[in-house]
């Protein structure tokens, strides 16, 4: 059978679906084999044949000459003497006789069992691209679109014709407005009879992560480095970073001139306040670093049970240790530190030297 059309709307169709020329034709052969099964009572002795270059597809029915025909082989594999010598006068046993099948002798049935084949296949077969694609991307941040929104989740599009939903709790108010491009971290995905099933994030720290490689070039290459991050999802982020050239600064680079790298993350996070501080491999400064804005007078390490003591001026007190707490906790999480804070006069009182 040859039919440029076909070709040409295989062309078409694998650019449409995003879905390989070659799965296509091993779908629609597996299509045509079926067909051909129901057409010519279960046989199994076709296989098809595809020349894109000649745009033609061959069905061929293959079968072995035998002298007598085993009960136990595959319908059609194999033939008589006398019925191969109808189709080709000087056959043998031992031969392989070949003949070629025209799909238009197959009928309505047939026909339609291969249309049916290639339909589900392509559902198959995006099911699978879907899966691949998605199952790249865990550990990735993708922007999604909010598409639906109810009292306690959202749905979201994420391309690919795959949809997802996620609480609403997870997101922030200012996130939820129908239409709504968001940036959602990929967790995990799993495949389902339905395409995959994919998991996304807003509150995972790792978004932040990807939003910040995305706006500063040198976390991307390296040149900086993430050491800790700490977050409370849509209030406050703190971030430890360093450097591996001694040229570069570390905060910098982050903040970027006049704030403008950070502030592309922060807009992305609908304003959540984003402190970054230097890494230091010295852990009073490591700690003092780590609870600004905050200022501290001294830093008393127990380098065996990994913890600090900051004191810090009466009045930054309330700065330190922040709204319920939350500086504080922010930087022990990032820094690794446990972490006490003591105003000056408290620690004069307690005896403490400094």
């Amino acid at each position: 059978m040859t039919s440029k059309e076909f070709f040409k709307a295989l062309e078409v169709l694998s650019e449409e679906r995003d879905i390989p020329k070659e799965k296509i034709l091993e779908v629609f052969g597996k299509g045509l084999i079926n067909a051909y099964k129901k057409a010519y009572n279960g046989k199994q002795n076709a296989e098809v044949v595809f020349n894109e270059e000649r745009a033609e597809i061959t069905l061929v029915a293959k079968s072995l000459v035998v002298a007598e025909i085993d009960p136990e082989a595959d319908p059609g594999t194999q033939m008589t003497l006398a019925e191969a010598r109808e189709i080709k006068k000087t056959a043998k046993i031992g031969d392989i006789m070949e003949e070629k099948i025209t799909p238009k002798n197959f009928g309505r049935l047939a026909a339609s069992t291969a249309k049916q084949m290639l339909t589900q296949g392509l559902k198959q077969l995006e099911r699978e691209r879907n899966l691949e694609y998605f199952t790249d991307k865990v550990g990735e941040m993708i922007s999604a679109e909010l598409i639906q929104i109810n009292d306690e989740f959202v749905t979201l599009y994420l391309g690919k014709d795959t949809e997802t939903s996620i609480p609403a709790r997870d997101l922030l108010p200012s996130d939820l407005f129908l239409g709504n491009r968001i940036s959602v971290y990929i967790t995990k995905v799993e495949e389902t009879t339905k395409g995959p099933k994919v998991y996304v994030s807003r509150t995972d720290r790792n978004l932040v992560k990807r939003l910040m490689e995305n706006s500063i070039p040198e976390l991307k290459e390296g040149v900086i480095e993430i050491v800790g991050l700490a977050r409370d999802p849509g209030d406050r982020c703190k971030v430890c970073v360093m450097s591996n050239n001694p040229d570069v600064d570390p905060v910098g680079a982050c903040l970027g001139r006049n704030g403008i790298r950070i502030k592309n993350v922060i807009d992305a996070l609908n304003g959540e306040k984003i402190d970054i501080y230097k890494y230091s491999e010295e852990p009073k400064e490591l700690v003092s670093n780590s609870i600004q804005p905050a200022k501290t007078i001294a830093v008393i390490i127990d380098v065996k049970d990994k913890s600090a003591l900051a004191i810090v001026p009466d009045d930054q007190l309330s700065l330190a240790i922040g709204k319920k707490g939350q500086n504080a906790r922010l930087a022990v999480q990032s820094c690794g530190w446990k972490i006490d804070i003591k105003p000056e006069t408290e620690a004069l009182e307690q005896g403490y030297k400094f």
